[in-house]
């Protein structure tokens, strides 16, 4: 490329960077006006109350009725609390959509690991997880009932209408996913914004 090219190239680049940052802007504006989503909204995977995943309402459980939840991941994080008079881990998982969704879920469920298990590991081979590019591009959380057991409930990741299959088993080291799962998702966040 000649300079005259490279100086094209670089001053494209820069619109282009400058669109991406107004878009961010848009996307990240607030609601304006009277309406009743002030802030987060907590969403419980599990299927205790008869459906899929709900919210608590003064401690009434609300089913959603909706299949999918599409935005940007945001953040993976673990937290202790107690549930139930036991001191418990849960995996939160912040989307970023119309306003900020977070799913609660147990550590060790299949909601959570199959959540975990989509994300880009550098030490597993064979599985189609999101790569970080991906991460920059909403993607869609389905709550999926299990078919043999009716406590269970898994968790589709796809990302547009490409379903992203990511196994794992017994000798899957959760602890080693949890972490890459974790730095992968900051990192995208950090080089998105």
């Amino acid at each position: 490329m000649n300079p005259q090219e490279n100086a094209e190239l670089l001053a494209a680049l820069m619109r282009q960077e400058e669109l991406l940052k107004q878009l961010v802007a848009a996307i990240n504006k607030p609601k304006l006006g009277l309406h009743n989503e002030a802030g987060s909204c907590k969403i419980y995977c599990n299927r205790h109350n008869g459906s899929l995943w709900y919210t608590l309402n003064n401690s009434e459980a609300s089913a959603i009725t909706q299949t999918a939840l599409t935005g940007y991941l945001k953040e993976l994080k673990f937290e202790k609390c107690e549930r139930r008079g036991k001191e418990v881990y849960k995996l939160l998982i912040t989307i970023q959509a119309d306003r900020p969704y977070i799913l609660e879920s147990g550590h060790e469920t299949h909601f959570a690991k199959s959540v975990l298990a989509a994300m880009p590991a550098a030490t597993r081979s064979g599985n189609a997880t999101l790569t970080p590019q991906q991460l920059y591009s909403p993607i869609t959380l389905q709550p999926t009932p299990g078919t043999t057991d009716e406590s269970v409930l898994f968790c589709r990741v796809w990302v547009g209408s490409e379903l992203v299959m990511a196994s794992y088993n017994e000798e899957t080291n959760w602890r080693e996913v949890s972490k890459q799962a974790i730095a992968v998702t900051k990192a995208a966040n950090e080089m998105a914004f």
